[in-house]
Parts: structure tokens; sequence; C-alpha cells
């Protein structure tokens, strides 16, 4: 798969998956909300490092920058 997504998109990613780990460890959220959030940050983390957001695939999106 081609790398469809740009660092800012990356970085935003990692930085919500942190906050929603600091949330979960400071027992702030809690039950079926955290399981789902940590599944979120687990994927967030996932498409960061490999670059690829599945879905702006079908709408052909892409944050990365154009190479001049």
């Amino acid at each position: 798969m081609k790398p469809n997504m740009g660092t800012i998109d990356k970085v935003l990613r990692v930085l919500v998956a942190i906050v929603i780990f600091s949330l979960y460890l400071g027992n702030q959220i809690s039950g079926m909300a955290a399981i789902i959030l940590l599944i979120l940050a687990g994927v967030f983390i996932l498409t960061s490092v490999i670059g690829v957001c599945p879905l702006y695939l079908p709408f052909n999106l892409s944050t990365k920058k154009k190479d001049s």
C-alpha cells in the first residue's frame, strides 16, 4: 500500500493515543468506553507507524505532501 499520511497527521494520532492511554492509567476512563478508546488508540499508533490510513483509501485522500 502506498503511504497516505503526512507527518502532522501521524503526530496528532500519536498524541491522541498518548492522551487516551494517560486517561486510562489515571483511572479517568473505565468500562466499555475505556476498551473502545484503547482499541482506537492502538489503531492510531499502528496507522502512524505504517503511514497508511485504510479509511483514506476508498476516498482517495492523502495528507502526505506531494513530491515536486
